[in-house]
């Protein structure tokens, strides 16, 4: 009933689609419900939970209520807050908010997210969760020193030497999009390792709350593919699920496809740096294939193939060779679903943590690292046991 309910809502979107201001297109590229909508709460009055290595933060109210919103910030307040990471009273705000990536976008995008925020956004009198972090962690004042060296001010530059197409879909990606919160690896003190193209460590991968974000360089799709992927969730042998799944359903549907175009020109012009060969590489077992054909085969078929447009294939599947097995697993451990877009109604795989043991879940894994010319390092118990810890911890919210 649920995503019956939200697949109505969202068809009444599309229809009106034409009818979405510039504000409200800048919010949805800025994937604002995501962080800001709690599952059991009103549209953008905060409450979701993240998890981080200092403990557990709560995204807070950003509807113009006065009292526990926004409503008392001056445009030139908001501004500061998202692109510096301070907050009215001054105080610094976690970059679990990804300021470091909203500091690119133009003045223009600014202006017209604050002006939907204060105007288009219903006011939500609901008051802020307190975070759930421990002394001495909970002082801020460290977090000016953060920001002093690891915030790289100013809005994104065009390069003269791409085209249009590519320096939008860069605009996109770097800045209101922050792919980079996800998809690149952090350093010593949880800071993004590169905020651009000219690193190679930019979007090559990251992990985050448990799961492993692909690296998005060198991908092996089509544009096309890669555009219907971000519209609709999937595409003829690809599908995605887990917090992506989350990013698709509030934001990348509702873009335009000249600007999904643009994002995927951007991306596919990353180049992937040569990987080390890992030092053990999975290997299909007996037991493993197995457990793949009673499980798996019926949906994914014997070859891995999948179904077009509805089942992906597993054959050179970027979740099933990904270096971090973290994503596979837990989809195999807990299940996954599509997201709910107004293109379609969301698939679920269902979860086999209940019924298969770490070491089965290891062997079919390495089964599917290791077939139809995946190649893949080895998969342990002990990664299993790591996934489903989080999977429980995240189950637990």
């Amino acid at each position: 009933m649920k995503q019956l309910m939200i697949f109505a809502t969202l068809m009444a979107t599309a229809g009106s689609a034409m009818a979405m201001s510039e504000g409200e297109y800048v919010a949805k590229a800025a994937d604002c419900a995501a962080c800001h909508t709690s599952s059991t709460g009103a549209n953008l009055a905060g409450g979701v939970r993240f998890a981080t290595p200092l403990g557990e933060i709560y995204s807070t109210n950003i509807t113009p209520d006065v009292k526990f919103g926004i409503g008392g910030y001056s445009f030139e307040e908001f501004d500061k807050a998202m692109r510096q990471g301070i907050a009215k009273d001054g105080h610094p705000l976690y970059p679990a908010m990804p300021y470091t990536s909203y500091v690119k976008m133009s003045g223009k995008d600014m202006h017209a997210l604050y002006d939907y925020l204060m105007k288009e956004v219903q006011p939500q009198p609901v008051a802020n969760r307190e975070n759930d972090i421990s002394w001495p962690m909970s002082v801020r004042w460290p977090l000016h020193v953060w920001n002093s060296i690891f915030l790289e001010e100013g809005e994104y530059t065009t390069q003269a030497d791409k085209s249009a197409e590519w320096n939008r879909g860069a605009y996109l990606v770097q800045g209101a999009g922050h792919c980079g919160a996800c998809h690149t690896p952090r350093g010593w003190a949880q800071q993004e390792k590169a905020v651009d193209d000219q690193s190679t460590a930019f979007l090559s991968g990251g992990e985050l709350d448990g799961w492993s974000a692909p690296s998005l360089r060198g991908l092996r799709v089509s544009q096309p593919e890669l555009v219907t992927l971000l519209k609709t969730g999937r595409n003829a042998h690809d599908a995605v699920s887990g917090p992506m799944g989350e990013v698709i359903t509030n934001s990348t549907q509702f873009m335009t496809d000249a600007d999904l175009n643009s994002m995927a020109v951007y991306l596919l012009s990353l180049k992937a740096e040569p990987q080390d060969k890992p030092a053990k590489v999975a290997v299909a077992t007996q037991a493993g294939q197995q457990t793949f054909m009673r499980y798996c085969s019926t949906c994914h078929g014997v070859n891995g193939g999948g179904k077009d447009y509805t089942i992906p294939a597993l054959a050179g599947n970027l979740t099933v060779n990904a270096e971090n097995p973290q994503t596979l697993l837990r989809v195999i451990l807990y299940g996954g679903q599509t997201p709910v877009t107004a293109a379609h109604m969301s698939d679920t795989m269902p979860a086999y943590g209940w019924t298969l043991t770490d070491e089965q879940a290891a062997e079919l894994t390495n089964t599917l690292r290791a077939s139809w010319g995946n190649h893949a390092a080895i998969v342990t118990p002990e990664d299993v046991a790591k996934a489903r810890k989080a999977g429980k911890s995240q189950d637990s919210r």
